[in-house]
């Protein structure tokens, strides 16, 4: 099945070169760079002579988020490092810059599509003397060649869900090939721990999810303090297409108790923000699009968030967050987007019935009166109002509770990550 997966990866070439072409068209990749993907020509490799290389390959921004403080600590504490960070997408792309623009030694590159002689090509121009995959990125090919060239290879926050999970184990043989080649697990729950000892990935350990100690500095502007310093607002984030229905919904209901109640959209993917106000514009919502620095009109009754690492700004002052991705049914068994941000900013948070791949988390946030499942549009309203007549956010509480919880995560994780690189790069 290995040589079968990696025949028609080589075939299908041609089909992944226009599938790309196709998607920069309508702006789902990076305009300058997304020939990183399909062409080795264009791998813009920088290395140092007789510097050890440590890769990380990490998908999207939920990913991105969940290490960049390990790979800052890592940075910080190993000079003699270079590091190599490669995703997927564009928009954890965008956020990358903002997040090593003061390191030197660190590189961010699209990562190949996973085709073999892409990926040899990748290989021996990087050079990596360590790769550390991060949640369930599982490539093939990427993995065998680290497996050929004796570089040790790490998987980080691993999630393998019980659907992906059966779908190996039709072939087991060729999966057990694949997942044995880890030399370090470390899981997100205790579920895919036990999967992926069944798979023979060694030294497996479960610290707790890494998107816990996630710790991005409060990147807001003036312009937003000064608009949003009052208690009528709440936010909807990483919405996807027919939540923003959804949420509008919810804003014209509470507008009947709160005339000048303030909805903040902060949608998955911001190239939705035109589509969005739009839809604002048939409900006959006032609503302005946010890219930049640009003053928030007083007459809005919906800001559309179009821009990178501003949420910690809205999430300062704001006492409700929906989470998105959590409301259709579709998102069933692929539902959730992480709350911890918006917890840590003592946001009260506020979810569908489709968390999938937080479940674990809501589970300890909703423990701790942090979070709350919410069946229909009544329902949040109901919360939502109950909310906005509190005087005092808990920030220090949700804070509290949420540091006490990924301390140990974080220490846990660093330490099993450094011994593998003592013991395997050093």
């Amino acid at each position: 099945m290995i040589l079968a997966y990696r025949v028609i990866t080589t075939l299908i070439y041609p089909i992944l070169i226009i599938l790309i072409f196709v998607r920069k068209l309508i702006k789902k990749e990076d305009q300058k760079r997304y020939r990183e993907k399909i062409f080795s020509s264009n791998f813009n490799v920088i290395r140092k002579k007789n510097t050890k290389l440590i890769w990380f390959h990490a998908a999207s921004i939920g990913e991105i988020k969940s290490i960049i403080p390990i790979l800052k600590n890592l940075i910080e504490n190993n000079k003699n490092y270079e590091f190599l960070l490669t995703t997927i997408t564009h928009s954890s792309g965008e956020l990358i810059k903002k997040e090593i623009k003061n390191y030197e030694n660190v590189y961010h590159r699209y990562l190949p599509i996973d085709v073999d002689f892409l990926i040899s090509k990748f290989f021996k121009l990087w050079k990596p003397s360590a790769i550390f995959l991060v949640d369930s990125e599982i490539w093939p090919n990427l993995i065998i060649k680290a497996k050929k060239n004796k570089t040790p290879i790490a998987i980080i926050n691993a999630r393998l869900t019980k659907k992906t999970f059966k779908k190996w184990m039709l072939i087991p043989k060729s999966a057990k090939s694949i997942f044995s080649t880890f030399k370090l697990c470390l899981s997100s729950n205790i579920e895919s721990k036990n999967y992926l000892t069944y798979l023979n990935v060694k030294s497996v350990y479960h610290f707790g999810n890494i998107k816990l100690i996630n710790n991005f500095e409060n990147n807001g502007k003036e312009n937003i303090y000064n608009f949003f310093e009052h208690d009528s607002y709440w936010c909807a984030v990483s919405t996807h297409r027919n939540e923003e229905k959804f949420c509008l919904d919810v804003h014209l209901k509470l507008k009947k108790i709160h005339k000048n109640i303030v909805t903040v959209l902060a949608p998955r993917h911001i190239q939705r923000s035109d589509e969005i106000k739009k839809l604002c514009d048939k409900f006959n919502i006032n609503s302005q699009i946010i890219t930049g620095d640009e003053k928030i009109l007083k007459d809005r009754e919906v800001v559309i968030i179009n821009s990178f690492g501003v949420l910690p700004a809205y999430f300062k002052f704001a006492k409700s967050v929906f989470m998105g991705k959590s409301i259709l049914k579709k998102f069933e068994n692929e539902g959730g987007q992480n709350p911890i941000e918006a917890a840590r900013f003592g946001c009260k948070i506020y979810h569908g019935p489709y968390i999938y791949n937080f479940e674990d988390i809501y589970k300890t946030l909703e423990k701790n009166g942090i979070s709350k499942k919410i069946g229909d549009q009544d329902e949040l309203v109901d919360h939502l109002i109950g909310d906005l007549s509190i005087k005092t956010k808990q920030t220090e509480k949700f804070t509290s509770i949420i540091n006490n919880l990924s301390n140990k995560t974080y220490i846990d994780t660093i330490r099993e990550i450094n011994k593998f690189l003592k013991n395997e790069v050093i």
